[in-house]
């Protein structure tokens, strides 16, 4: 059982992911812990539920969108002017409008990406992604355990590849990650054999 779990945290996709990363202070990593300890989702944090919101919204879209695409497309208008005036009447940003669309390598175990930015060695630092199409968010810490000067051939303009390995990461998303990975691999299978 252990060599399965094993091998399922190590597989890795390439994907396109919406993704926040910033440097985080020991004392919140120490309170978000503490909380959890007692039993308090990380999730329960301030700024969070406007994530929260926006990601179950377009994963209830997406759905929708399968069945009926014009109704879908009529009701992601809707949300977006939602949004625009909700972002107005409150002012401000919020971990919402962080969120970047990247290419990403991730697996159950960490996660790599192109920046602009690098970032130090071992820096810990708070991790927002959105793993598409399906809009699943996972929110969690990680170390920077590599942070290489991006080979010249990536197309995105990125100046640096950055590895981050989980520190923090709660057992259902960690499975959500392995669910999603899987499903990837799998449709790329497909189509690989659909189109040789």
């Amino acid at each position: 059982m252990t060599d399965s779990l094993n091998r399922r945290q190590s597989v890795r996709v390439t994907d396109r992911v919406m993704l926040a990363v910033h440097p985080v202070s020991a004392e919140k990593i120490q309170a978000v812990s503490r909380d959890f300890q007692q039993g308090i989702s990380p999730y329960n944090q301030e700024g969070l539920t406007d994530i929260q919101m926006f990601i179950g919204a377009q994963s209830a879209l997406a759905k929708l969108r399968e069945r009926d695409a014009d109704l879908a497309d009529f009701l992601q208008h809707l949300d977006n002017k939602m949004n625009m005036m909700l972002k107005q009447v409150k002012g401000g940003e919020s971990p919402l409008d962080a969120l970047v669309m990247r290419k990403a390598n991730i697996s159950a175990n960490g996660i790599a990406f192109y920046t602009d930015s690098p970032l130090r060695l071992d820096e810990i630092v708070e991790i927002h992604v959105v793993l598409l199409p399906a809009y699943i968010y996972v929110y969690s810490f990680g170390k920077v355990i590599a942070c290489d000067p991006a080979p010249e051939e990536e197309e995105s303009g990125c100046k640096f590849r950055v590895a981050l390995e989980f520190v923090f990461l709660l057992d259902e998303d960690r499975e959500k990650i392995i669910q999603h990975t899987f499903k990837q691999q799998s449709l790329a299978l497909r189509n690989r054999r659909l189109n040789p």
